[in-house]
């Protein structure tokens, strides 16, 4: 694929970046629209989003690096060198959402309201940098003779055994992540599943991410549980976690309501 979108001089633009940052666009202005939809402050909408965004950056960086420590320890200062690739998802994701719960929680802001539209705000976020981690070659897939499969011949790609057909999963991840969108905006829309959309969406992605890591090929670290990697065992468990929480409240509102 093509790492490098353009070079000036000795200014290059990495294409994982730009679609890190596309990312953070996309999230931005869904969270926005949803703040005005459902009338929250959005001056304090908007200084959340800022900062649970640091915060998930850091988390996912820390997390990647915990799991790639060999490597940093020979060379530390590649700890910074982002536009390379080596973001976890996870160790974002549960950062920025610790984040989000003590903000939320000082400023008193409707809890329900704002993680659901963290909910439905992630995965719109998560397929756009997914289309970056493809172009870039990382989080790439098995070997595959697949009439998908792609070969990733370009120089400076992440992606390994070069010019071999893999399996596209970071464009698996980007799909399924749009599909997860779709599904709880329509969900929303049906003002039924409200305080739970966020649950949902832990359930569905960490069910999901569990499929997709089947195909994954690059270096997942040593297994967790068994013959699970790190990201299936914290993918089922937080489906697991997700699956009781919409069942206590499942449980609490037919009691409230009975």
């Amino acid at each position: 694929m093509h790492p490098v979108l353009f070079r000036i001089g000795g200014f290059t633009v990495y294409t994982y970046g730009f679609f890190a940052a596309l990312a953070m666009m996309a999230g931005l202005w869904f969270i926005l629209y949803q703040t005005r939809k459902w009338e929250l402050p959005t001056d304090q909408i908007s200084d959340l989003f800022f900062y649970s965004i640091i915060a998930g950056l850091v988390g996912a960086r820390l997390f990647y690096v915990l799991l790639s420590l060999p490597t940093f320890i020979a060379d530390p200062l590649e700890i910074f060198r982002i536009w390379n690739g080596g973001l976890v998802f996870y160790g974002g994701f549960l950062t920025g959402l610790v984040f989000v719960a003590v903000y939320i929680r000082y400023k008193k802001l409707p809890a329900g309201k704002i993680m659901d539209m963290i909910g439905m705000g992630m995965p719109l976020a998560h397929g756009v940098a997914r289309i970056g981690c493809f172009f870039a070659g990382c989080c790439y897939g098995k070997p595959s003779g697949l009439p998908w499969a792609v070969s990733f011949c370009h120089h400076e790609t992440l992606a390994q055994p070069v010019c071999v057909p893999l399996h596209p999963t970071q464009l698996y991840c980007s799909l399924g992540n749009f599909l997860i969108f779709l599904i709880l905006l329509r969900l929303s829309r049906t003002g039924r599943f409200s305080g739970r959309l966020i649950f949902i969406y832990l359930m569905i992605y960490g069910l999901f991410r569990t499929f997709v890591e089947i195909f994954r090929g690059d270096e997942r670290g040593a297994p967790v549980v068994d013959f699970l990697s790190t990201s299936q065992t914290i993918g089922l468990t937080m489906a697991a976690f997700a699956a009781v929480c919409l069942t206590i409240i499942a449980i609490r509102n037919k009691r409230d309501n009975g």
